[in-house]
């Protein structure tokens, strides 16, 4: 459950990779970066705006969180979105090379913007979600702030899938993601349906940063590390493939809890992202297109 708690706040991260990929073959770099500077976003709201502490009313704690998650995920859909506007959308025919230089590029610029803004101080809110135990299992203790981000996570994920496989703006992505220029012969408007699924990525990754928080702290640079683990999972389930990159979420997630939770036979949390990176590699030397996605000329 511990890893299944973990691994369904690295999805949101990854589908952001992978919704990108699979329209534009782009590994935006600075989404990890948008994760951060969301999350703290999101600080402020909570902290300074609705002013939410454990001592609130219940329903000022339900309404204030509900408020702070629709906000940072149009924080982050407007950032996201800005970014594909200003870096990538005059690079679209340009060399693979000078895209990806541009992405890392990104990510350092709304690092340092994250950085200037709320500086190097990690922040954290009050325990707003009961600690209570859900249940105890030999010792381990599982509980509802850890419950709490199953109970997001599913119904985001549930709505995600409906909106890219039934609706005519998913419609729209698909085709495009299959062929732009025909997408475009067709009608689609490629420049709105790909501004729409950076929109996307941007507002999961708001969502999953205000997860993040509740249950953790965040700061400037913490979605640098949680963007590589994320994007290790998308990677592992196969990139540009929804599916996979839930799948390859959740046994990063098992992973990381087995290493750090196990006292016999376990590297323990030094080791963690070693190991996650050493999958990594793995997968890329082995089985490129992931476990669920399909070899294509890229191996990708």
């Amino acid at each position: 459950m511990i890893g299944l708690t973990t691994g369904s706040v690295y999805a949101l991260i990854a589908l952001g990779y992978t919704l990108v990929y699979g329209i534009l073959q782009l590994i935006n770099f600075a989404h990890g970066d948008v994760f951060a500077l969301s999350g703290l976003f999101a600080s402020t709201f909570i902290l300074s705006v609705f002013n939410i502490s454990d001592t609130s009313p219940v329903l000022a704690i339900v309404g204030g969180l509900a408020a702070t998650f629709v906000i940072a995920a149009l924080f982050g859909a407007i950032v996201n979105s800005t970014i594909e506007f200003v870096a990538y959308r005059r690079l679209r025919r340009a060399p693979r090379l000078a895209v990806l230089i541009t992405a890392v590029g990104m990510s350092f610029i709304v690092q340092n913007i994250a950085l200037a803004i709320y500086d190097v101080n990690y922040r954290s809110v009050p325990p707003l979600i009961s600690p209570a135990r859900v249940f105890t299992f030999h010792g381990v203790h599982y509980e509802w702030d850890s419950f709490f981000v199953l109970l997001v996570t599913a119904p985001v994920l549930v709505l995600l899938t409906w909106l890219v496989k039934s609706t005519r703006q998913g419609k729209a992505m698909r085709a495009t993601s299959q062929d732009p220029e025909a997408a475009a012969i067709m009608g689609i408007n490629v420049n709105r349906t790909i501004s729409f699924t950076f929109a996307l990525a941007g507002g999961l990754a708001g969502v999953g940063a205000t997860l993040y928080l509740v249950e953790f702290n965040i700061r400037y640079d913490t979605g640098f590390t949680l963007g590589l683990i994320a994007f290790t999972a998308a990677v592992l389930g196969g990139i540009g493939n929804l599916s996979g990159a839930v799948l390859g979420a959740i046994l990063i997630g098992l992973i990381q809890a087995f290493n750090e939770g196990l006292s016999w036979q376990a590297p323990g949390a030094d080791w963690t992202r070693s190991i996650v990176f050493a999958i990594l590699i793995a997968i890329l030397v082995f089985r490129p297109e992931g476990l669920l996605g399909e070899r294509t000329p890229e191996g990708a």
